[in-house]
């Protein structure tokens, strides 16, 4: 074992530093947390150096790490995992000395309820340098989130009144029981975190989206946790005394997982990561994470590994314990279990690798799409706000068995389908991936089949939910994406889906007030009728027919 001192060690003597390592030597008993002769001893240099002195003690009593802050506080050094996995502590307790004769500081119950310690102990020195009283706390499995801890009464160094080895069984025999229950739910659980920045309007909208996007991707929200800040802290995004609350909360929770509902910078990603050992993911890498678990095709697959590299790229530097805690769990997932933790040099050789792949794939996209327009068959996609109902909805109108679930991202990768209409009219479906608000540009690549499929299209449906409360919000933001993709002017029908959840006044005035559009359940195909009629309409009005036997004439010249 290293007998290294640590700390704030500068201007120290040969002398005194020689002191403090042979605090290395003293041996506490079980029973102790701290004994009189080693309290005596760092009470007496902590007042020789005008500082404090640490040392944290193990379960035999050996002394594992000697630290020297100042004279008002004391960093600790990186101790590892050792055994602070959930429903354990970590087998070491901090003992330290505090020199304007104070108890229990908010920094020292943070620092044993963020490592997991066994305990705290701050022991006050007096005059002369003598050791005053013993202040000790230590964790609470059912504490209040903002302070899960205990402080006992004061007691002497001389004559301690508290068992520790009786304590700590205890404790964790407590702590077992907890997360025992917390296990047995099953399955892997997350606080999140949402941060409203200045005057946000829709945060509600915004929780309930978060929660559901944590939903789909298999994971359950233990709790969620609601910041408004005028602007985002450069460094933790949410502040460094807000975030200790947050990993403070996680802890009692019994959680492995912090999500951001919001986007972090790599600095941040970095920041926040080195001040937990918990995984911390933001909303980007959420949706990336669903996208994986959804792609099937190998289009689909590669996209989603692209934009994964792309997004991670910036975030891989040397021990970036973010990355390195993803691999393989909720955030981190990829086609065949992708391992992000690489070398910038292998990202950029995959990601030059990959970009060669998808365009030969987009090659062979361009010319299926041909021949589909050879055939003068009209070309309608299906696009709208996720998890809109556009899947439930082309299943109605083709009789087909695309997939389609109540949750977000559930269609990745486009689906087409023929619909035959009177007269001998054909027309084919294409269903797409659904769009979401503040869409990251990270994300834009995995959307490039779909882009395609909407750009080639004559008619654009767009699918509303109409019974979501947020539906104003979710056309704005589909909208403004079709806005940026050059795609706002084409043709296009609004369609008001899942009208069956509506009171049927509520329906009737979508259909006749509220901007135009059709009602619709596509659990209904009675309520199809004008919709199809407005698809007729728009597609073989006179001059349209002609446009479309042109163009599949152009491609078969092609």
């Amino acid at each position: 074992m290293s007998e290294e001192v640590t700390g704030n060690v500068a201007g120290l003597k040969t002398s005194q530093l020689q002191g403090l390592e042979r605090l290395y030597r003293r041996r506490v008993t079980p029973t102790q947390i701290v004994s009189a002769e080693l309290a005596t001893t760092m009470s007496e240099l902590a007042f020789e150096l005008h500082r404090q002195v640490g040392v944290l003690i193990d379960r035999r009593g050996s002394v594992t790490h000697v630290v020297v802050g100042d004279a008002s506080k004391l960093d600790l050094p990186d101790v590892g995992r050792l055994r602070g996995a959930a429903g354990r502590f970590r087998g070491l307790r901090l003992v330290h000395t505090h020199l304007r004769g104070e108890g229990l500081t908010r920094d020292d119950l943070t620092d044993l309820a963020l490592l997991r310690l066994d305990a705290v102990a701050a022991i006050v020195v007096g005059a002369h340098g003598r050791p005053g009283p013993l202040h000790v706390g230590h964790l609470l499995p059912d504490g209040p989130s903002d302070r899960p801890w205990r402080e006992l009464p004061p007691e002497s160094v001389h004559a301690p009144t508290t068992d520790f080895a009786e304590l700590i069984a205890g404790l964790e025999q407590a702590y077992g029981k907890a997360h025992r229950g917390t296990a047995a739910a099953g399955g892997e659980r997350a606080l999140v975190v949402h941060v409203a920045i200045g005057r946000a309007a829709d945060a509600e909208a915004r929780q309930a989206e978060i929660r559901e996007l944590c939903r789909t991707a298999g994971v359950a929200v233990a709790d969620l946790v609601v910041q408004r800040r005028p602007a985002a802290d450069p460094r933790y995004l949410v502040g460094r005394g807000k975030l200790d609350e947050i990993l403070l909360r996680a802890m009692q929770l019994g959680v492995g997982l912090v999500v951001f509902d919001h986007d972090l910078t790599p600095g941040q990603a970095r920041a926040i990561s080195d001040a937990t050992e918990l995984r911390v993911i933001d909303r980007t890498m959420l949706i990336l994470d669903i996208f994986a678990q959804h792609a099937e095709s190998a289009d689909g697959k590669l996209q989603v590994e692209l934009a994964q590299l792309r997004y991670t790229l910036p975030r891989l530097i040397e021990k970036n314990t973010m990355m390195s805690r993803l691999t393989g769990g909720i955030g981190g997932r990829g086609p065949g279990e992708t391992k992000l933790e690489i070398s910038r040099r292998r990202a950029r050789e995959r990601i030059n690798l990959l970009e060669k792949k998808l365009a030969n794939l987009a090659g062979d996209r361009r010319l299926r799409r041909q021949r589909r327009v050879g055939r003068g068959l009209p070309i309608i996609a299906v696009c709208g706000y996720t998890n809109a109902g556009k899947s439930t909805l082309l299943n109605a109108l083709t009789d087909g068995a695309t997939r389609a679930e109540n949750k977000l991202f559930a269609t990745l990768d486009p689906v087409s389908r023929r619909l035959r209409f009177p007269d001998e009219r054909e027309v084919i479906f294409t269903d797409t991936v659904g769009f979401i608000r503040d869409l990251p540009k990270d994300l834009r690549a995995a959307f490039a089949a779909t882009l395609e499929e909407m750009a080639d299209a004559d008619l654009l449906v767009q699918v509303v939910d109409a019974s979501d409360p947020d539906r104003d919000q979710h056309i704005a933001a589909v909208d403004g994406i079709l806005a940026e993709l050059a795609l706002a002017e084409k043709p296009r029908l609004l369609v008001w889906n899942k009208v069956d959840r509506l009171d049927p006044l509520a329906a009737e005035h979508l259909d006749h007030h509220a901007g135009g559009g059709f009602a619709v359940s596509a659990l209904d195909r009675n309520t199809f009728g004008p919709l199809l009629l407005a698809i007729q309409r728009e597609l073989w009005r006179e001059g349209k027919a002609a446009a479309l036997e042109a163009r599949a004439s152009d491609a078969a010249a092609g």
